[in-house]
């Protein structure tokens, strides 16, 4: 299962931000991978997201595979949504 989702938060996908990503994905046992172009990398591993330099404006696939993907996605897509608990 794929969906794009939208950085919408003001500093992006910074450490904090990139933390609380990986904890969430962490959660599940299906196979979590976040792209951005051609570079697609693990949404379990923190310096691997870290890479992505996604910015505020960046839009990312998020691609979920297993047993509990729906749950993953839902978790994941209501994350990036709600700024990752970011003010703004």
């Amino acid at each position: 299962m794929e969906r794009e989702v939208l950085i919408v938060n003001r500093l992006g996908l910074h450490a904090r931000a990139a933390a609380k990503l990986v904890e969430c994905a962490s959660r599940f046992g299906s196979q979590i991978k976040l792209a951005r172009d051609a570079q697609a990398v693990d949404a379990k591993s923190i310096m691997s997201v870290m890479l992505l330099a996604a910015g505020q404006g960046t839009t990312l696939k998020l691609t979920v595979h297993g047993d509990d993907a729906e749950e993953a996605m839902a978790a994941l897509t209501s994350l990036v949504e709600n700024r990752f608990g970011e003010p703004d």
